[in-house]
């Protein structure tokens, strides 16, 4: 069966180093929500403005869309912050099978990640607007970042294994 395994979690985190490491691990494709924003929402975050809910809808939809589309070409690995549960509920109203993984660390943790990473439009100033709007989701496998990342993957792995 055809799964969306979903990587959630605050910028900076690790989403993308764990997304492409499954990705490797289960032989499916990789997709970074983030590649899916306008223009207009890259713009606003480079220039450190944090998008509102109307910003993220139209990016959410179509997200979902695609979503259902690899589900139905046997599966992919999504990389996407889905702070709230409501921008998960919109990210699941389409495919049928995701399996949802929420990378959780602490604000110094992940500043001190962003401090060092180059050349990303998500600024610093606005990690602490992330951590506000997260609504820490109470489902799927949640996994603590403090480890090395092929850590991190053998986890999720094996905790998918027996996610419901």
């Amino acid at each position: 069966m055809s799964f969306i395994i979903t990587i959630i979690g605050v910028s900076g985190c690790g989403k993308t180093t764990i997304g492409e490491l499954l990705s490797d691990s289960l032989k499916i494709p990789y997709f970074d929500a983030d590649n899916f924003h306008s223009k207009e929402n890259i713009d606003k975050m480079k220039n450190g403005i944090p998008l509102t809910d109307d910003d993220r809808f139209p990016w959410l939809s179509n997200l979902a869309e695609q979503m259902e589309i690899w589900e139905s070409k046997g599966g992919a690995v999504l990389s996407c912050s889905a702070l709230k549960e409501d921008y998960r509920k919109i990210l699941s109203s389409k495919a049928k099978n995701i399996k949802w993984v929420y990378l959780s660390g602490t604000y110094d943790v992940i500043a001190e990640r962003m401090e060092k990473r180059g050349n990303h439009y998500m600024k610093i100033n606005l990690l602490q607007s992330q951590f506000d709007t997260l609504e820490e989701p109470n489902y799927g496998v949640k996994v603590d970042i403090f480890a090395a990342p092929k850590e991190i993957v053998q986890t999720v792995l094996s905790k998918l294994n027996t996610y419901e």
